[in-house]
């Protein structure tokens, strides 16, 4: 089976508009539910030369593309309803574990994205130097490990929302995917400081999430928007 792309230099400008705004990406056709959404949004798929439905997350592999929602659900219907041979105009392969192939290439892109987020200076870790940093500065997303302690976690979110009221969190990664985005064996507590960056960071997120449980919305409802 021909490998999917396994390019990871995410960036936040140039011909890689994945890393974009949402109003600046541009716009494409999901392949199920026939909604026009930024393609920051979705995954795209591109059909190998042996006909095997390869995941495309960078948007960068030639020929004809079809593109999917991200999100688990959309995708399996997706695969259940022929989508995908209806969208390349052929018969195709759908590689069996597909579902968790894309989820690892968008940890991947997360990921990297925070660790070029670092090498930037964009990022804070550790639970006193995000706190120290939440009372300078309006965050552009909070990181909280999913196997962190809740005490922790809530001291972090609930001064950040008595300074800024609106703010987002990262939970779906454990610890140790934080870790190693940053070189380290764990991190619990994480801040990406506002800008350009955070918001490729985010949308990253957001497409990750599409294949995961965030644990953010059930320890603060107000995550869910």
């Amino acid at each position: 089976m021909t490998k999917p792309h396994r390019k990871t230099d995410a960036r936040v400008t140039g011909t890689d508009r994945s890393g974009m705004a949402d109003g600046e990406a541009p716009v494409r056709q999901c392949a199920v539910t026939r909604e026009r959404l930024p393609q920051t949004e979705m995954v795209r798929f591109a059909l190998s030369p042996e006909g095997v439905v390869t995941p495309d997350v960078s948007s960068r592999l030639p020929g004809r593309g079809v593109w999917v929602k991200a999100d688990r659900q959309t995708l399996e219907i997706a695969i259940s309803k022929g989508a995908f041979a209806r969208g390349f105009k052929t018969q195709v392969k759908v590689p069996d574990g597909l579902m968790d192939q894309i989820e690892a290439l968008l940890l991947q892109r997360f990921t990297g994205l925070l660790g070029m987020a670092k090498k930037s200076g964009e990022i804070v870790l550790g639970f006193d130097q995000v706190r120290d940093a939440l009372q300078k500065k309006r965050p552009g997303l909070l990181l909280e490990a999913a196997d962190g302690a809740e005490d922790g976690r809530s001291k972090v979110y609930f001064l950040a929302k008595a300074l800024y009221s609106d703010v987002e969190i990262a939970g779906a990664l454990s610890s140790e995917e934080l870790g190693v985005a940053f070189g380290r064996e764990r991190v619990i507590h994480g801040l990406v400081r506002k800008g350009p960056i955070a918001k490729a960071v985010r949308l990253a997120y957001r497409r990750l999430a599409g294949f995961r449980t965030r644990p953010e919305l059930d320890w603060f409802p107000d995550q869910d928007r």
